[in-house]
């Protein structure tokens, strides 16, 4: 296994930075794997072509004989892609998880960690992070879920977990941006220069311009947040995040925002913005409603 961690650096890599196609080009020169080097390079492969939509290729290409690992990755495809099948892919892989042959497979249980917390089952999706409580993946997604969950307290204790495995690792430095931002204060400045070193040192992808712009908006500078997104914007137009911070950059700055709202609408709908915009709406259509 000499070579094979290095080649496969640049694809989990590019993974977490979000360069996704960067990161299937990269799994495309990777040669002389093992068995299982060669799934996780497919797993990794498919789960990008997932973040960038591209559902029916993963579901078509995954074979029914393939790996546990990879046929997670295609049920969470499925579950994506195909409002009908959504009851019978959690019910999948409540069926995997307790089998012992597969229940401790890592990319198991991240795929059901992921479909778990769309379904808002928070708890259910952080008992599969603690299963495999020593993979970075698992302990950078169970500190998403904390943060979530506004436990912030909790979420810097799994960090410390991460540290102590690889504090260099780009999934734990990506964590400590999150945490710090969650913390607030002085270390929004901290999360800040994450974002910058990770971008500086790789590559400027929409998930570090936007981590970029989130901590300047944090700290009140909306005109250097506005550079980033726009940059964001330039890079993929129907990124859910990007106009979602847009549009609250833009409010600060008393521009326009309906544009990128009505976007937003169009290319994730179920957005947790637009979702908690509508309860507000309705708040104050029922207040309203008093004064009638």
């Amino acid at each position: 296994m000499s070579g094979a961690p290095d080649q496969l650096f640049n694809v989990h890599n590019n993974f977490y930075l979000g360069a996704f196609q960067a990161s299937i080009n990269e799994a495309g020169d990777c040669f002389g794997l093992s068995d299982t080097e060669t799934t996780e390079r497919d797993c990794f492969v498919y789960r990008s072509y997932i973040a960038m939509g591209s559902y029916e290729l993963v579901i078509s290409e995954i074979s029914e004989d393939a790996p546990t690992a990879l046929q997670s990755v295609k049920l969470l495809a499925t579950y994506l892609s195909d409002e009908t099948q959504k009851e019978t892919v959690v019910a999948t892989l409540n069926e995997w998880l307790a089998d012992p042959v597969c229940a401790n497979n890592a990319t198991l249980l991240l795929m059901a960690a992921t479909v778990f917390a769309h379904e808002g089952n928070l708890n259910e999706a952080l008992k599969c992070c603690h299963a495999g409580s020593s993979h970075l993946e698992l302990l950078a997604m169970s500190i998403q879920l904390m943060l979530k969950m506004d436990r912030a307290d909790c979420a810097e204790k799994q960090l410390k977990a991460m540290t102590a495995i690889d504090d260099d690792a780009t999934c734990t430095q990506l964590a400590t941006a999150w945490v710090n931002l969650a913390l607030g204060g002085s270390k929004i400045q901290e999360a800040f220069y994450v974002f910058q070193e990770l971008g500086d040192k790789y590559s400027w992808t929409v998930r570090l311009h936007n981590g970029s712009a989130v901590c300047s908006m944090h700290m009140g500078r909306y005109d250097e947040a506005e550079k980033e997104l726009l940059e964001a914007l330039n890079k993929d137009g129907k990124d859910a995040d990007t106009l979602a911070n847009l549009s609250v950059c833009f409010f600060h700055l008393n521009k326009p925002v309906t544009r990128f709202i009505n976007q937003l609408k169009v290319v994730a709908p179920e957005h947790v913005m637009l979702k908690r915009q509508s309860s507000y709406e309705e708040a104050f259509d029922r207040a309203a409603q008093g004064y009638e």
